[in-house]
């Protein structure tokens, strides 16, 4: 028998949730600690309804109630109350507390679902100028083009990143991405994510040109547009050889089938693709605003240009002096953002939602969308939400199986109804809890409190908050990630300094890192309930401050190979059967939270899996309480080490005796361990 109280015992014992071991059938399950039956009640409650639960079962350490949901297709929320002889507790998605905190309770929404291959799948992001050139007949030519006032500039590929990087670019390119698709199916990739393709300027290309068309640039470059270069004397009035590239029938029709091509060598490797939907924002170059006057010549006028232009309505004039940069709206005064008007013009709604469908129709059949700043679109929350809804339904209508996930920072709960987003970028319960947890770093590697440093009870709690504001298909499919194209690197923050480019330089973002930090940090994310996402080159050593030194080049032939073979090991132990199904869709449970060393487990089934990890620089022995999965006697399988990997020798076990797992962690180790078999009592 254990060695705890009997009320810590019953205390630790509770826990339901929504997958498919408390919830099927349209009936819902709580686990209980196992008791005489006489002395406790379950209930459901349904507010204001609340209905006794039945018992059903005993298996192992617990006691099973069991009571019915509902009929209905509309979305409701409820919790548990569980009445004992001397106490009363309420049970939501925090925990078991001793009064009720409705802001947490389980929420169901009938109707909604996220399509299954999107949860806990592994997804990779590329920032398409910085991963592969596979073209060079695209690439930009020095001096092509003035942006803001930079001259476009071809960079080799070891160039460091500059400070000012729009105009910088490197060549990398979808064709580059369809060379190296056997590398990412090698590293066990199930999802690309691809920053912005759509005709723009800029190297990071979230300031729309057209919307209509993948950028020559990264597709196909057959006219190149004679010898003249794109600008002469800084005027982009006279930049007739950029017109000619990115407006060329010829070449838009080429870069979308390319896009095409990358599609279906992707589906045919069983490999989704994602792209990036800035709707929020055009760009100032778009022929809808043509502040530059590119279109003057083979379109109607643009907005800046002319006050009865077909395109004035796209933009909400804020009355200063016209036609200079402060007489419309742009997205955080980024004047080369101009903020799209959807209120105000049904054209431009009706032209976005198209776009929305086309890129997920045949031919181009993409996955889904990732949307930029969803949340800042439109000039009311009202109209933000009745927006993505049309674009869910949009996107939906045309392509039942695409995803929609928003960037976003905050509460989430207005836009994950099912009638809006499927999902999030996970940084609210995901990237910030880690990030402080092991680095004790911002995200930004702006800020450094040490008093989250190891905090295990902060990191619980940032969790628990933040995931119980999303429904729980929305938790199984939020992006995970460590790094992308706004934060600094992951393994930039193992070395707690603070700064950016522009303040400290590249070299200092590459120096005292720590991979094991890093490690621990990756095996978390490859076993959190959510898809894991890999930066591009996360997984060969990248290092970088924020925007823009965490768009540095892919570094082909100079990665760190111990680190993408970690990669390719920990995703491989992620698609094992014996906790394939734990991993993807399996309940979350605590075991040890103390200063520095989390353990947890998932478990679904017959799946059941121990995660335990030592962010210390000291040994530690623990005994983990393996009886909370009902686990009493019984070997555990040491699937994966941070220190020595996958452990495919069988002769690496742990044995786990009365409900409890020993284990010594060396400082700075992760393991991954699993049961061969569902172990019943």
């Amino acid at each position: 028998m254990i060695n705890m109280s009997l009320a810590a015992n019953f205390t630790a014992a509770i826990h339901s949730d929504q997958t498919a071991d408390y919830l099927s059938n349209n009936k819902i399950r709580l686990r209980l600690y196992k008791s005489n039956k006489v002395d406790v009640a379950a209930f459901l409650c349904i507010p204001p309804l609340r209905k006794k639960m039945e018992y059903i079962r005993t298996e192992g350490f617990f006691d099973f109630y069991e009571a019915d949901l509902p009929e209905t297709d509309k979305p409701y929320n409820y919790h548990f109350i569980i009445q004992t002889e001397k106490t009363k507790h309420f049970y939501n998605q925090i925990g078991l507390k001793n009064s009720h905190l409705p802001q947490y309770d389980f929420k169901l929404i009938p109707c909604f679902d996220v399509p299954n291959w999107l949860k806990g799948a592994v997804m990779y992001q590329i920032f398409v100028d910085r991963f592969y050139n596979g073209d060079t007949a695209n690439d930009i030519i020095d001096n092509e083009y003035a942006y803001l006032g930079k001259a476009a500039k071809k960079k080799d590929w070891q160039d460091p990143v500059e400070a000012v990087d729009i105009a910088n670019f490197y060549g990398g390119d979808l064709r580059g991405i369809i060379l190296k698709l056997p590398y990412l199916k090698n590293l066990g990739v199930e999802v690309i994510y691809l920053n912005p393709i759509f005709v723009s300027p800029s190297s990071h290309k979230y300031d729309i040109q057209d919307y209509n068309h993948v950028d020559p640039h990264l597709g196909v470059i057959k006219n190149d547009g004679g010898d003249r270069l794109y600008f002469e004397k800084w005027d982009n009035k006279h930049a007739t050889k950029y017109i000619k590239r990115v407006t060329d029938k010829e070449n838009l029709d080429a870069s979308d089938a390319l896009f095409t091509e990358l599609v279906n060598e992707a589906h045919r490797l069983d490999i989704r693709v994602i792209l990036d939907g800035v709707f929020n924002h055009c760009g100032a170059f778009n022929k809808w605003m043509d502040t530059e006057g590119f279109y003057e010549s083979i379109d109607a006028p643009g907005a800046f240009l002319c006050k009865s232009s077909p395109y004035h309505s796209y933009f909400n004039w804020s009355g200063g002096t016209w036609p200079n940069n402060d007489s419309y709206d742009s997205w955080w005064g980024h004047k080369n953002h101009p903020k799209l008007n959807f209120e105000n013009s049904p054209e431009l709604l009706e032209y976005i939602l198209n776009m929305a469908k086309k890129w997920v129709s045949p031919p181009y059949n993409a996955d889904g969308w990732r949307l930029d700043v969803a949340a800042d679109l439109g000039f009311s929350l009202d109209y933000n939400i009745r927006f993505w809804q049309m674009f869910r339904d949009a996107v939906k209508s045309a392509n039942p199986n695409a995803i929609i996930i928003a960037e976003h920072y905050g509460d989430p709960e207005p836009w994950l109804s099912g009638k809006g987003w499927d999902t999030v970028m996970n940084y609210d319960a995901f990237m910030e809890p880690v990030t402080w947890f092991l680095t004790g770093m911002q995200k930004h590697s702006e800020n450094y409190q040490p008093n989250l440093l190891n905090n295990v009870e902060a990191f619980e709690t940032a969790m628990s908050h933040h995931m119980a504001r999303m429904p729980h298909a929305s938790v199984l499919s939020a992006m995970n990630q460590l790094s992308n194209h706004d934060h600094s690197r992951f393994l930039t923050r193992t070395n707690k300094h603070i700064g950016r480019l522009h303040t400290h330089g590249r070299f200092e973002a590459d120096i005292n890192i720590d991979k094991n930090i890093f490690k621990l940090a990756v095996l978390i994310q490859m076993t959190w309930p959510g898809a894991p996402c890999i930066y591009y080159g996360d997984e060969a050593g990248m290092t970088g401050w924020t925007d823009p030194d965490n768009r540095r080049p892919y570094p082909w032939g100079n990665e760190d190979v111990e680190l993408i073979h970690f990669h390719k090991s920990i995703i491989a132990v992620r698609n094992l059967p014996q906790i394939l199904d734990a991993v993807r869709y399996g309940s979350l449970i605590y075991l040890i939270k103390e200063n520095g060393v989390l353990c947890y487990a998932r478990t679904l089934g017959n799946n059941i899996m121990v995660v335990a990890v030592n962010n210390t620089d000291r040994e530690v022995d623990i005994k983990i309480p393996v009886w909370l999965v009902n686990v009493d006697n019984s070997d555990f399988d040491i699937l994966f080490s941070c220190c020595i990997y996958s452990c495919n020798d069988l002769t690496h076990r742990a044995q786990a005796s009365g409900g409890f797992l020993p284990l010594t962690i060396k400082p700075y180790e992760g393991m991954l361990l699993a049961l061969p078999v569902r172990h019943i009592i």
